[in-house]
């Protein structure tokens, strides 16, 4: 997937819906649009850092040099760090090995990481002012296997996952838009788990200390969610809640484990 075109065509969705910047965002409560935009473009800025500088240790957003604008965020701030980060990651060899909170020490991780951190902040946009969320198959599908690929390296999700109790419980989450293929498997460990996108079904295991497993294709889960993908995408993210979908099993495990597993 081209990641640095879906930078460009979400960002542009996402400052298209922030005309009013005081517009509270539900599904990031206490945020505004303004909130909203000012994250993302903080966000993207601090990518650009990280890259440019071929950064090694641990450097989280709040700690790189990143300039916010006078007056407060808005679209044009927000497309001009969209455009030099795509710039950026343009003129960067994808393989070069830098820091990265996930499992992956490559700079093509970020790519993909603030890919999907502007579709789901869209949406979040998108829910604030009643729309409803449009996100293709195909960007869903590889955008639940980008989320289930990174998890074990959030010690932020890890730790709540962990206190569930549930070792070794599963989720099948099946889409019903998408073909079935239930040959290829892949590991949540798997440094090459982006390389091809599933076609639509996953099993989650939890594991010990709140790690997760994860498989492609068909399988019963002691709690099983069908629906379309981009249903799917927005449940794991937590911005669908399970009422709206089909629910086979232990749904009070399917709600803890999504409450414990907001990234």
């Amino acid at each position: 997937m081209d990641y640095e075109s879906l930078i460009e065509r979400e960002t542009e969705r996402l400052a298209g819906l922030s005309g009013d910047l005081t517009v509270p965002v539900p599904t990031c409560p206490g945020w505004t649009t303004a909130d909203l935009i000012t994250h993302v473009g903080r966000l993207h800025r601090w990518t650009v850092h990280l890259l440019r500088n071929r950064v090694q240790e641990p450097l989280w957003s709040r700690q790189a040099p990143v300039e916010l604008p006078e007056g407060g965020a808005d679209p044009g701030w927000l497309r001009d760090g969209a455009a030099e980060l795509v710039r950026v990651l343009r003129e960067t060899d994808p393989a070069m090995e830098m820091w990265t909170w996930g499992p992956d020490r490559r700079a093509s991780w970020w790519a993909r990481r603030m890919a999907y951190e502007l579709v789901v902040h869209r949406v979040d946009a998108e829910l604030a002012l009643g729309l409803d969320p449009v996100v293709p198959a195909e960007v869903a599908v590889d955008g639940v296997e980008e989320l289930l690929h990174n998890l074990p390296s959030a010690t932020w999700v890890t730790r709540p996952l962990a206190e569930l109790g549930v070792e070794g419980a599963t989720i099948h989450l099946h889409a019903t838009d998408t073909a079935t293929d239930t040959t290829t498997t892949a590991t949540a460990t798997d440094s090459e788990a982006e390389a091809e996108a599933g076609s639509g079904e996953w099993t989650i295991t939890q594991g010990p200390a709140g790690r997760i497993d994860w498989a492609r294709g068909h399988a019963k889960g002691d709690v099983a969610v069908r629906g379309p993908v981009a249903d799917l995408l927005l449940l794991v993210y937590g911005r669908r809640s399970p009422d709206t979908l089909t629910v086979f099993g232990d749904r009070d495990l399917l709600t803890r484990w999504l409450a414990a597993a907001s990234l």
